[in-house]
């Protein structure tokens, strides 16, 4: 849509989207309507009802004629509690909405994004996904304090008024009413036409600055080797201009439309005292009636004058809750069966020319997999980096669409719900994520329910025991972000024991001993062996290594295939003869050629 053009079909769905996605905050959305509409009108009322008790009184005291006192005297103060109070519980009520529902709007974002990860969220960058988890969302509620609000209370501020005055003077109700849709219509159309340009621009450029401040911090140390700092404080100068420049026209546009607001108020009021003397001279209206109706209108404004500003940030609203329904919408690329998950007896593992790829033009990371893996059988899966280790893994869990034949227990693959799948598919990845929680809150992520008993009885299996003794809070204590306050090798063994407690007739392993130290690493071979126990194993490893006492075969990967699935001695026999038959180096000595080694 144009920035020029007029809000069209898109953009009235879109807003129905929006406030139909509130609807659960409705009550409190419309008491906080009626309590902005009371207090507007009571402020209105407490100048009009003055303007005529005044007058009133300055003809009493000109002539000598008695008045009725107390009934203006009440409604005076009536007004002026009401518009006091209404006003404070007005901001506190809509507030409170506001609030209720950005909770509700992140929430239902995070759940239309976990379906998507990491699968279809690939191209996103952290900093954009959290701008429009957290930016994006808190821009829209604009939506509701700064458009529906003064919107629906303009409006029924405006019929009341309009009503009113025509009752008093009929001749003043078609003029009025002109006054008030140039001022409530026409002038918040011209600003939501010029003002969504704009407002796109300063959306954009938010998101821009936060990728480049992001960017700028994680490779602060990069920027300062290659003397990139000027040149990456440029590009964010550029931003910050392009977004200054973009918001000074917004504020340009917001006081052009305030001040004629005001105008055509000061306007409809001559107006209203022209058509009001004429009146009075004709014995038509009274002279406190007159002065009510001049104080009337321009108080009247009051609640139109907000009404260009709004309109104009709409822009920036609209632009957020696109980009936000825009990732919401996007397709789930491994959805999830309607059906329950089969019962199976068996979990045999079985893959048939098994393709994936990253992106639709992209190469294939899976190029014709076939592999069987028996129930209980133990496969070490090797070979070189960007060979399809980790995709094939990737393939198993669904966290990617493939094509060809995954079949567990005779069934296929996608007959399974993830969450399903998952507890008889479990995996230990190779950098395993630690939330910033307790080692308690990080094990029982697999199983919330877990009695004492079982977190002891994994423990125990991951070898843990001396190391959650040896913590002043045991499973009490804190890890940090991303296991801050735990070693590498501590980390894998959370994540085993985390991968066991669910109890999963199949483990899948990836590169469990790389970047560890060699006495972590004999720790891990103990406890990867009490893990696999009775289990069907998926070792992914470059080096096999000392690991080899842990399979039984051994399938390597070359390009996206299985080239070759062997018992682990032949394997071994084989790297042997390799080894022996290998060309001397320079220095004399007898080198294993680098293609052998990383396999």
């Amino acid at each position: 849509m144009s920035g020029a053009s007029m809000p069209g079909v898109g953009t009235w769905a879109l807003c129905r989207r929006l406030f139909g996605l509130m609807r659960q905050q409705r009550r409190w959305m419309l008491l906080g309507l009626a309590l902005a509409v009371l207090s507007a009108l009571s402020g209105i009322g407490l100048l009009a009802v003055s303007g005529h008790f005044i007058t009133s009184m300055a003809l009493v005291g000109a002539g000598g004629a008695a008045i009725n006192y107390y009934t203006p005297a009440a409604l005076i103060r009536l007004f002026a509690i009401v518009r006091t109070g209404g006003r404070y519980a007005e901001r506190l009520v809509t507030h409170e909405a506001t609030l209720r529902m950005l909770a509700r709007l992140r929430v239902w974002l995070f759940g239309r994004l976990v379906p998507l990860a990491p699968a279809a969220l690939g191209e996103l960058r952290s900093a954009e996904l959290f701008s429009r988890l957290r930016s994006d969302v808190d821009a829209l509620e604009h939506a509701y304090l700064g458009v529906l609000i003064p919107l629906l209370g303009a409006l029924v501020v405006v019929l009341v008024v309009v009503v009113v005055s025509a009752l008093y003077l009929p001749a003043l109700g078609l003029p009025l009413l002109l006054f008030f849709l140039f001022g409530a219509v026409w002038l918040p159309r011209w600003a939501l036409r010029r003002g969504r340009a704009p407002g796109e621009i300063v959306v954009a450029c938010d998101e821009a600055m936060r990728e480049l401040v992001s960017d700028g911090l994680r490779g602060r140390a990069e920027l300062a080797l290659y003397g990139a700092e000027d040149a990456h404080a440029a590009q964010m100068t550029a931003v910050a201009a392009r977004q200054r420049k973009a918001q000074r026209q917004l504020d340009r546009l917001q006081a052009l439309g305030s001040a004629s607001v005001l105008l055509t108020a000061q306007l409809a009021a001559v107006c209203s005292l022209i058509l009001g003397l004429s009146a009075l001279r004709g014995g038509g209206l009274g002279g406190p009636d007159l002065v009510m109706l001049v104080l009337l209108v321009p108080a009247a404004f009051e609640a139109v004058t907000p009404l260009p500003e709004a309109w104009a940030q709409l822009g920036a609203t609209l632009a957020s809750a696109r980009r936000v329904f825009d990732l919401a919408d996007t397709p789930v690329p491994v959805p999830d069966p309607v059906a329950s998950s089969p019962t199976i007896h068996q979990h045999d593992l079985c893959l048939r020319a098994v393709r994936l790829r990253y992106a639709d033009n992209g190469p294939w990371a899976l190029d014709g997999v076939d592999l069987d893996l028996p129930q209980g059988r133990r496969i070490a899966l090797v070979g070189a980096s960007g060979a399809g280790k980790s995709s094939l893994v990737a393939a198993l869990t669904r966290l990617y669409p493939c094509t060809g034949s995954i079949t567990l227990g005779g069934t296929p693959l996608h007959a399974w719900r993830g969450d399903d799948l998952l507890a008889q598919i479990a995996v230990v990845e190779q950098r395993p994520y630690l939330f910033d929680a307790s080692l308690r809150d990080n094990l029982c992520l697999a199983r919330p329910e877990a009695s004492e008993a079982e977190l002891e009885r994994v423990i125990q299996l991951a070898q843990l025991g001396g190391y959650v003794v040896a913590l002043p809070q045991g499973l009490r204590t804190w890890v940090g972000e991303d296991g801050v306050r735990v070693s590498g090798g501590e980390a894998r063994r959370i994540a085993i024991a985390r991968a066991l407690l669910v109890d999963p007739p199949i483990l899948v392993l990836d590169e469990p001993t790389e970047g560890l130290d060699a006495g972590t690493v004999a720790q891990l071979y103990t406890a990867l062996d009490a893990a696999m126990h009775g289990r069907s194993v998926l070792l992914v490893t470059h080096r096999l290594g000392h690991l080899a006492q842990l399979v039984d075969e051994v399938a390597t990967m070359r390009d996206g295939r299985i080239v070759a699935c062997v018992a682990v001695a032949s394997y071994l026999a084989q790297q042997s003869s390799q080894a022996l038959h290998a060309p001397p180096a320079v220095d004399g000595r007898t080198r294993v050629p680098i293609r052998d080694v990383r396999l």
